[in-house]
């Protein structure tokens, strides 16, 4: 750009037929006049773009129905209008517009979780600043033998606590895009929850970028969870919802500490989950399930690989839907496997005794 800006100025300057023979002056001075005026619109509009803190900044609430909605500018109402993508004339921009409106969603689930859910915020680690660390969710400030523990584990992305899938939250609702329904159903069920943040990862701290200590990458922020929480609740049982490339981390954690896994994990709900098969511990298949999509009934047994967890349908073909569509089936998964625990003492299923689907 520094270039451009010299050879303007002394194409400008230069005596007449300075340049004869070698460039058309015109030219030089209007595509450089242009290139200039285009760069200082693009400068503006990334330098000088400030969005909103809030939904109501953006002009959007969310209706009882728990769907995102339009406020209305004049009446200060909510409308029957659903999110506009196109906001700008750029693509980028709208784009940038999106992302920033998740961030505001992302501190909106936050809220809901602690002021409506009454969830608990736990940090890691807990011995910095509460601006260094980053933090998971739990029914209980502290957790103390759980008779019944479930973790739920969100996929890959931008995606945080408390959420299966941002765009759900913003085109569909906060029912299927949230981790709500699942606090809620296993409330009903006598289960604890802790919900992790496996991507919550950087704190930027005085202008640098670091990463948080124990939660550097998403199995390690798992790990930290199963180590400082669960197992210092000491939990009498363990039950793993996991989406994604939650299931990865899963899988990873199994391989990690299998004795834990044994003795008081007894299910794991995979919903969609992208894990290698080859990887997976022969302990884990005879305690998963995984909803995967398709277009059969919900919880139609599917063909499997000889290696992998048992697969059933989704009863949805869209992958980010697969954790709000299975629910039913999946709790249904979670009661029978705790009563086979209850029976056995062991978390161990007998060969006599598979589920639905687990020949397959």
């Amino acid at each position: 750009m520094q270039v451009l800006l010299r050879l303007l100025q002394y194409a400008k300057q230069a005596p007449a037929g300075h340049f004869r023979g070698l460039i058309r002056l015109p030219e030089v001075v209007a595509t450089a006049t242009l290139t200039l005026a285009t760069f200082s619109v693009r400068m503006a509009s990334s330098e000088e773009r400030t969005y909103p803190t809030t939904l109501e900044g953006f002009g959007y609430g969310f209706n009882d129905e728990g769907r995102l909605r339009q406020i209305d500018q004049e009446t200060g109402k909510l409308t029957d209008r659903i999110f506009d993508y196109q906001v700008y004339t750029s693509l980028s921009e709208n784009q940038a517009h999106y992302e920033a409106l998740g961030d505001v969603i992302t501190e909106y689930v936050y809220q809901r979780l602690e002021e409506k859910e009454g969830l608990k915020k736990l940090y890691l680690p807990d011995d910095v600043a509460r601006e260094e660390a980053t933090f998971i969710f739990s029914t209980k400030e502290k957790l103390d033998r759980p008779k019944k523990l479930l973790v739920l584990i969100h996929g890959s992305g931008v995606v945080r606590a408390g959420q299966w899938a941002r765009s759900l939250i913003i085109n569909d609702c906060l029912d299927s895009g949230t981790q709500i329904p699942y606090v809620n159903k296993a409330r009903e069920l006598g289960y604890e929850v802790l919900l992790l943040n496996t991507n919550d990862n950087y704190r930027t701290v005085e202008g640098t970028r670091k990463s948080i200590r124990g939660s550097r990458n998403p199995t390690e922020h798992a790990a930290t969870v199963l180590e400082k929480y669960i197992l210092a609740s000491q939990p009498e049982s363990v039950a793993i919802v996991a989406h994604s490339y939650g299931g990865v981390v899963t899988v990873e954690l199994a391989q990690k500490y299998p004795e834990f896994f044994k003795r008081k994990v007894f299910a794991v709900g995979f919903t969609d989950s992208v894990h290698a098969s080859s990887l997976v511990p022969e302990a884990l298949k005879k305690i998963a399930r995984n909803w995967v999509t398709a277009k059969d009934p919900l919880d139609t047994p599917l063909t499997i690989t000889k290696h992998d967890i048992p697969r059933h349908s989704a009863g949805h073909t869209k992958h980010e839907m697969t954790s709000y569509s299975c629910m039913s089936a999946l709790f249904e998964f979670l009661e029978s496997r705790y009563k086979q625990f209850q029976a056995l003492g062991d978390v161990a299923e007998p060969e006599n005794k598979k589920s639905k689907g687990d020949d397959l």
